[in-house]
Parts: structure tokens; sequence; C-alpha cells
């Protein structure tokens, strides 16, 4: 964990002003509606749209010349390629990403339109992975993990470096979780610079591969429905590097109900006006749904971003 984090010190070095430093913006309403001092991590404001964009300018950033030579090749479901797509247009890296054809359609226009490649394949996340993964090695390509790579955690990491400087005395952050790359950086800088600070790691119930593995005490395969959630859906590759990260970062687990990801959305749109994505709405659900342990305390929610489509959002807001 020592030699993560100082790669995470690292990239927020060198990553600016190409990875903006999001603002932390005490949310006056919310605070009052939960009974806490709580801080909203406005990732949705990242050029891309999402946090995605920390993991993957550091990652390209570190490629040898040869490597941005031969062109990557990622797996996503919409973030973590769009991110790839702008990092590697700023950088001169030609990126290919293979999705799930369940992808929103909008995120892979996004994905063309920034002059990234997409291939698409049938079934979940994993298999667009895997497919990745094979289609890199055939042609000699660099593969990007949209998690399981030290350096897109590294830089996903910068997140945590950003609060600690933005609010060093925070009680709790709450992280939504997908492959667990994003909490396993922002919870390797909390426990080196703020011990104090609980690591709340959010799923939706849909979307549970992660924490099924955590409760089990390994990665295996596990059945998931659809859910608002996109961005954090989808199974963990085995062998994951962030599966023993999450075990030694996170301190407690939460679960909400689909239901309660579209409260959170509609809370932040009244409260905040911000339009977020499934997964933000997961973070802020786990911190609606634990508020009464929360009073008087500080807490941090992670709005990891706002990339949903229109139609999704409206129905979701609507109820």
């Amino acid at each position: 964990m020592n030699s993560l984090f100082d790669e995470i010190v690292l990239a927020h070095q060198q990553l600016r002003p190409q990875v903006h430093v999001t603002p932390l913006e005490h949310s006056v309403l919310l605070s009052q509606q939960l009974g806490c001092e709580l801080y909203l991590k406005c990732e949705q404001l990242q050029p891309t749209g999402s946090f995605k964009f920390r993991g993957a300018s550091n990652k390209l950033r570190l490629l040898s010349n040869q490597q941005r030579e031969q062109g990557a090749i990622a797996a996503s479901s919409g973030n973590h390629g769009i991110a790839l797509a702008l990092a590697g247009k700023l950088m001169g890296v030609n990126v290919t990403v293979y999705a799930p054809e369940t992808a929103a359609a909008i995120k892979l226009e996004t994905i063309r339109a920034l002059g990234g490649q997409v291939e698409l394949i049938a079934g979940d996340g994993l298999n667009a992975e895997l497919a990745g993964e094979a289609a890199a090695r055939a042609q000699n390509k660099t593969y990007i993990s949209p998690y399981n790579d030290i350096q897109v955690i590294a830089g996903q990491g910068t997140c945590g470096m950003e609060m600690v400087e933005q609010q060093p005395d925070l009680d709790a952050v709450f992280v939504a979780v997908g492959g667990g790359g994003y909490i396993a950086g922002i919870g390797t800088v909390m426990k080196q610079l703020s011990p104090q600070t609980q690591i709340i790691a959010c799923w939706p119930e849909n979307a549970t591969s992660m924490y099924s593995a955590l409760e089990a005490g390994h990665i295996y395969p596990v059945e998931e429905k659809d859910t608002l959630s996109d961005g954090t859906a989808g199974g963990v590759e085995p062998g994951a590097i962030t599966f023993p990260l999450c075990q030694q970062v996170i301190d407690r687990k939460v679960l909400v109900s689909e239901e309660e990801i579209k409260q959170a959305m509609r809370m932040i749109a009244a409260s905040d006006r911000w339009i977020i994505e499934g997964a933000a709405g997961v973070a802020l659900a786990a911190a609606c749904k634990l508020a009464p342990e929360l009073q008087g305390k500080k807490v941090a929610v992670v709005l990891c971003g706002k990339n949903i489509v229109l139609e999704k959002y409206l129905k979701a807001i609507e109820g």
C-alpha cells in the first residue's frame, strides 16, 4: 500500500492542469436534511463527466513512446472509455474500447466523437474485459483495465489527496464501488493521511460483484440484475488487484435499493441542482440510509459522474 500511496502522490503532482481539482462543496440543504455536515465531491465536473479521467490520464502519462505509438485497448461500459478517448486525443494515443452491447448508446457515441474506436461485445462488462485483454495481446497493444491496473488506481487516488487538502478532518467518505479501483485509491490515501476517516463502500442491491467477493473472501461470478448504477455494474476480473486493496481500506459496506438510488438522485437535483448518474446516486443513497448514525459528523459523498441517458434520468427523478 505504501508503494501505491507514493504513486498517488506523484500523480497528484503531475496530472495538472489536465485533470481538474474538483470542488468539495458543502450542501446546506442536504446537511440540514441528514443532520450532518455533508460535502459533495463533484467529480462530475471532470472534463469527461466522471472520475475516470484521473486514472486514464495517469496511465497514458506513464506509457513509453513505443507504447504510445502502438496504441491502447480498454474495456468499458462508457465512462472509462470516454476518459481514455479524451486522454488519448490530448496525448496522441490511439484508443480502442471494447464495450458490452448493452452499454448506453450516448456513451459510445461520445467515445467515437473523441476519436476512439469502439468494438461491441456480447454479454456483460466482464466479457468485454476478457475480449479486450485478448485483443491487446494479439495486437501487441497496451491493455488498460478500468480498475485492475495500479497506475489507473493511482490516478483515481488523486481524488483522495484533494479531499484531504480540502477538508482534512472528515469523519466518513461514501464511495460507490464497481471494480474497486476508485475506492482503493481514495482509501489508500485516507489510511495514510486521515486514518480517522471511515471509508464506506456503497453498492446497488442489483449489482454486488465486489461486495459478494468481499463477503465470501474470494472473487467468484455473481449474477447481476439491471440497475440505474450502470457505472458500477459488471463482474470483477479473476485475480483483480483491487480485491486485496478493498479488503484493506474498506471499513463498512452498504447496499441500497433501486428506489433509494432514485430518491437520492431526486434529492440532489432539488437541493443542489446537480444532474448525477446512478452510481453517484448510490453513494448519496447510502449516506441517507446511515443518516441516523451520522448526526453532527463531517461527511463527504463522492459524486462519481453525471453521464446518464436523459430519458433514463428523467424516468428516475420522476419516480
